[in-house]
């Protein structure tokens, strides 16, 4: 794959993580809430990757995986932390608001862990990219306007039942 289709891609990518979120509020409402919904979401997915696996006959070695640093694990809890937080918080903040405030919470996160080199080779945090991180600041406080109020008077979204 070329760089301008691993970019498309990522685009892609990113525009369905909103979607993700709002269907998986609505299905929070359905199935017992945001814990549960991420539980389901988690469920089907792991069957999708399974399905995957089993088709492209790629195989899974876990020879050794007992030897392996307790740490190595936690990309799974991680993950499920987020999707229940996103689930849980998309219909409160909205879908913009709340990938925006993700994608300020990993653009920090992601400079702090290159600048200390947190499980790779540390890299240099220049002016230019925390003029970028700054930058990303302005768009959350502009795309989240915590000074205005939702149509209705009401500051929350609610998710129609």
């Amino acid at each position: 794959m070329n760089l301008a289709a691993a970019l498309l891609v990522a685009v892609l990518i990113g525009a369905i993580l909103p979607l993700q979120g709002l269907v998986n509020a609505r299905l929070g409402v359905h199935v017992g809430g945001p814990v549960a919904a991420a539980f389901v979401s988690f469920l089907i997915g792991t069957i999708m990757l399974g399905l995957y696996l089993l088709a492209t006959r790629t195989p899974v070695t876990l020879q050794g995986s007992l030897k392996l640093p307790a740490w190595i694990w936690a990309g799974g809890a991680i993950g499920a932390v987020y999707v229940a937080c996103f689930t849980l918080l998309i219909p409160r903040i909205g879908a913009a608001g709340m990938v925006c405030l993700a994608v300020l919470g990993q653009v920090t996160a992601s400079l702090l862990l290159d600048r200390f080199g947190v499980l790779q080779a540390p890299k240099p945090v220049d002016a230019v990219r925390i003029v970028g991180a700054l930058l990303v600041l302005i768009g959350v406080v502009l795309v989240v306007a915590p000074w205005r109020t939702a149509p209705g008077g009401g500051t929350q979204a609610r998710i129609s039942r």
